[in-house]
């Protein structure tokens, strides 16, 4: 009878264990990263946008239906919402593809899907071309390889239409400074007139509750979002190197998608694509999610993950 019991108290207290997903992960130069594990299948690590938007947004809108065919990895970068900050300011490319390793070890994972949004397509490409042995395959939503490209030929373009009711496309060698004051000149102007939400959603009540998600997280760590833009390392053009990427990839893309631009796909020619067109903007796992999870689907049935 007291063995019967033990075992019972063993088995309870495996479980609650197992549920406990969250945790911190401490990286070689002290950053203490928060990672949150949930789901099951193939593990896929989440590579936020933003930059620096967390890992909450997928989680909490998209999540459930994520983590029914993966084993979900979500981790706020360092120096964004639970993470803490280097000390030395160091948030280059390298040293956050170096994070992600140092995750990837941590938890025991051989090898992985990874899963992108926005500027995530960034550190995605980032991340294949340095350890292409660990990466089985990538997800791709409404991500760009270049935020020149984005920028000057959707962002832009389509703010100076909603204030100024024309457009203003500028030439792709256009410099990073130059694009950043433009984008802040108009960005005021979007903002008095409140017409923001319009880059990147249907409703402005879609706007409101992504941005109140932001409320759910005491003490949100806007560090990285601060520098991230005056940092080269992400301004370069990887739409040159798609096609040297070797892993299947879904490139799931708004029609009406402002941020990154509707027609940023024609751009990408990676040799082992899924390209997927769909009526939404920039935020398909809250305002589209039907047509995102069609996609998914039929990525894991043609690639097996």
């Amino acid at each position: 009878m007291k063995t019967s019991k033990l075992l019972f108290f063993v088995v309870i207290f495996l479980a609650t264990f197992s549920k406990a997903q969250e945790r911190v992960i401490v990286t070689s130069d002290g950053v203490k990263l928060y990672v949150n594990v949930k789901g099951k299948g193939t593990p896929c690590l989440y590579l936020h946008g933003g930059p620096g938007s967390g890992s909450y947004w997928l989680e909490k809108f998209y999540g459930s239906e994520l983590e029914k065919n993966f084993q979900m990895i979500y981790l706020d970068q360092r120096g964004v919402s639970r993470s803490s900050s280097p000390d030395d300011k160091n948030y280059s490319l390298d040293r956050m593809i170096q994070d992600f390793e140092e995750v990837r070890n941590a938890l025991g994972i051989k090898e992985w899907l990874t899963i992108g949004h926005s500027f995530g397509g960034i550190l995605q490409m980032g991340y294949v071309e340095k350890h292409p042995e660990v990466i089985m395959g990538m997800i791709m939503i409404n991500c760009t390889l270049s935020m020149k490209d984005s920028f000057s030929r959707s962002w832009i373009s389509k703010a100076y239409e909603l204030t100024y009711e024309k457009q203003d496309p500028l030439p792709e060698n256009t410099s990073s400074e130059m694009l950043l004051k433009k984008m802040m000149e108009v960005g005021k102007k979007m903002d008095d007139k409140k017409v923001r939400w319009k880059m990147a959603f249907a409703s402005q009540e879609s706007d409101n509750l992504m941005n109140s998600s932001y409320r759910e997280i005491p003490n949100w760590n806007n560090n990285f979002s601060s520098v991230a833009l005056s940092i080269d390392d992400y301004w370069k053009d990887f739409t040159k190197d798609a096609g040297d990427v070797k892993v299947p990839v879904l490139f799931f893309y708004g029609k009406s998608d402002w941020m990154v631009g509707p027609d940023h796909y024609k751009k990408i020619k990676f040799p082992n694509m899924m390209l997927w067109g769909s009526d939404v903007g920039h935020m398909p796992f809250l305002e589209n999610q039907k047509d995102l999870n069609k996609a998914i689907k039929a990525y894991i049935k043609k690639y097996k993950f």
